[in-house]
């Protein structure tokens, strides 16, 4: 048992270390990127199932110059008396604030002068500039005042926007990004002030939502750039009420457009190349990029559901977090792989663990938390494919020694149904002792050794080894297990190595028995058919058989094994086949039962009673009867019942 326990443990120890082995190597490789783009796409493919269809958000309004705008006004950039009238017109509507997403660091005459004044006197309009040394200045009349903010838009290495910045300093001053202070204008006016969280001053909190800032190697990123404020997009399928220039400079859209919303004036024209893709704009299928106003609408429209209802951002499990859960996975599926030994169950099992991942992942992501999906899932696979191949190895290992001990002495099928009934009666990789009822089988030939010292021995061992193989062939066939070969003797069982739990089990090894005698005896007839015409000396076979309790196990060495079966069932079968050599010693095969066997057969037997006779070993007499055909063999004789000593 201690044995049996230890190989056990080792079993699971070694597909454990696969296991642990495995996930190494898969947070290896995520740890050196080489997954970031997957993971990356998986985050997109997330972004798009998971992301609420939000409808129209209705406290943003576009203003986007579309191509015909632009044809419209015969020039480009648009003229700073355009955008003076603009913004004349968005100012008379109330509007809370007015971001204008166009750089204006140069002059675009005429009606350069009226434009200054209109943004030095109205403080609702915020204007752009590009963050760096390298980057736009914003327009002279905004310079020194609080109403500038940079339009930078972070892009991932694969062109895809999917973080966005709130500040970046350049060692002496911050600066808010275009997004974030139209958001606070319109915040502010709602009542809500950012402030800094009470329990990590550092992180800033809009109302009731503090925004965790961007780390390096959050998510599926590794070493990225988390310079500045940054955090993850919670996008959303939303759209904005969109207004062409030319509709806005007609005097066709009523004020109350525009009353108290946060109105974005930018280009949506293509040929200015003022263009980003997003998770939901770069698919599989799709790769249709978003003008940067309508991006910076989808950015603040996220700060606002922060600040105003209480959404929370996008979050990444911890590192430590990541590689526990990864973990989780390849040791879930190493035990996958070791508990389960079929193929088509093995790809079910594998494909549900991955379902099951995936619906985690959405359901995750659905509220806002991103978890790695690519490690776990190929910790999974490699995993379960790994300890599957490990155990299927073990068990045809286990396989190879069990059939080592039957497949030699039982049919194809016998041997299949003992493999998969194995557990019942294996302990420590070999059959272990049990008490069972069993049918016990003793054949011996007649005058075996006065023929054999007449043969030469290649024709002696030719003749034998046919007689054993044809009887041998009627065991098998009737679902018997050969036990072992005495010279020319033959022992086998039936009701073995899987215990008989029901009565009719019992009874079906009993006529199984039965009809492999009867089967032999027929075989007897026709070898020696055979052997008349070969010239060779015909054969005479007797036949025990008794039914009952018996020790089955395996005996002998690591080296030799066997599987048999020992006690008084078996003594008393081997008793009735050397019965009374004399009795019929006329007929080619004589076949003696006990009773045990004669009353579990049924009535599908011609039998006859023999009375009680005394065998060796046992004080006791035994009842035996001669089993002399099926039933309905009107052919068979019958003889008297005899008492007999032996």
């Amino acid at each position: 048992m201690v044995r049996g326990r230890l190989i056990l443990l080792s079993r699971w120890t070694a597909g454990i270390a696969f296991g642990c082995l495995v996930c190494l190597v898969v947070l290896s490789l995520r740890g050196a990127g080489y997954l970031e783009g997957v993971e990356l796409a998986g985050y997109d493919w997330l972004t798009r199932l998971a992301a609420p269809d939000a409808g129209a958000n209705g406290r943003i309004v576009v203003i986007g110059i579309t191509e015909k705008d632009i044809r419209r006004l015969d020039k480009w950039p648009v003229t700073d008396h355009v955008l003076k009238e603009t913004l004349t017109i968005l100012c008379r509507s109330n509007p809370a604030v007015i971001g204008l997403d166009i750089f204006r660091d140069l002059p675009v005459p005429p009606g350069t002068e009226e434009l200054n004044v209109l943004l030095g006197r109205e403080k609702k309009v915020i204007g752009v500039m590009k963050f760096g040394d390298r980057g736009v200045p914003p327009s002279k009349a905004l310079t020194g005042t609080d109403r500038i903010a940079f339009n930078d838009i972070l892009v991932d290495r694969d062109g895809i926007v999917r973080r966005a910045l709130l500040f970046m300093d350049d060692g002496e001053s911050v600066f808010s990004s275009f997004p974030l202070r139209l958001s606070l204008e319109y915040l502010q006016a709602n009542g809500v002030t950012p402030r800094p969280d009470q329990d990590r001053p550092e992180h800033l909190q809009l109302g009731m939502t503090t925004i965790e800032p961007f780390e390096k190697n959050d998510g599926s990123y590794v070493d990225a750039d988390a310079r500045g404020y940054q955090f993850l997009i919670p996008y959303r399928k939303e759209s904005f009420p969109v207004y062409s220039l030319s509709e806005l400079l007609s005097g066709s859209l009523p004020p109350k457009v525009f009353h108290n919303k946060v109105v974005l004036v930018g280009v949506m024209a293509e040929s200015v190349k003022d263009l980003f893709y997003t998770p939901h704009t770069r698919g599989f299928q799709s790769a249709q990029p978003v003008p940067g106003v309508l991006l910076h609408a989808q950015i603040m429209g996220r700060i606002l559901d922060m600040g105003l209802d209480g959404r929370a951002p996008m979050q990444s499990l911890s590192n430590s977090l990541e590689s526990v859960f990864t973990l989780f996975w390849g040791l879930l599926g190493g035990i996958m792989g070791l508990r389960i030994r079929s193929v088509p169950l093995f790809f079910m099992g594998l494909s549900a663990g991955l379902v099951v991942l995936l619906a985690l992942a959405h359901a995750a992501f659905s509220n806002n938390l991103w978890i790695p999906l690519l490690p776990p899932a190929l910790a999974w696979v490699s995993s379960a494919a790994v300890l599957t191949a490990y155990s299927v190895g073990w068990e045809k290992r286990r396989r190879a020694a069990l059939m080592e001990i039957f497949s030699k002495h039982v049919s194809p099928d016998v041997a299949e149904d003992i493999w998969r009934q194995r557990d019942l009666f294996l302990e420590n990789g070999r059959p272990k002792p049990q008490s069972l009822t069993v049918t016990v089988l003793f054949s011996d030939l007649k005058g075996y050794t006065t023929i054999s010292e007449k043969m030469p021995p290649a024709s002696l061992i030719d003749w034998l080894n046919t007689y054993l193989d044809t009887m041998t062939g009627a065991v098998m066939d009737h679902s018997g297990v050969v036990d072992d070969y005495v010279g020319d003797g033959i022992k086998a069982n039936f009701g073995v190595p899987v215990p008989r739990t029901t009565e009719e089990a019992v009874r079906r090894d009993a006529r199984n028995a039965a009809r492999c005698a009867l089967a032999m005896k027929d075989e007897v007839d026709r070898l020696n058919g055979r052997y008349r015409e070969q010239g060779l000396p015909e054969i005479g076979v007797r036949i025990g058989i008794c039914t009952g309790s018996a020790v089955a196990g395996t005996v002998g060495s690591s080296r030799r094994m066997k599987y048999t079966t020992v006690g008084d069932t078996v003594n008393t079968a081997a008793r009735l086949e050397a019965f009374d050599k004399s009795l019929d010693a006329k007929i080619p095969c004589r076949i003696l039962i006990s009773e045990s066997t004669r009353n579990l057969m049924g009535n599908g037997f011609l039998t006859q009673r023999l009375g009680e006779i005394g065998v060796k070993g046992k004080d006791k007499r035994v009842i035996a009867y001669r089993l002399l055909g099926p039933a309905g063999n009107e052919a068979v004789p019958f003889q008297k019942e005899a008492r007999h000593e032996n």
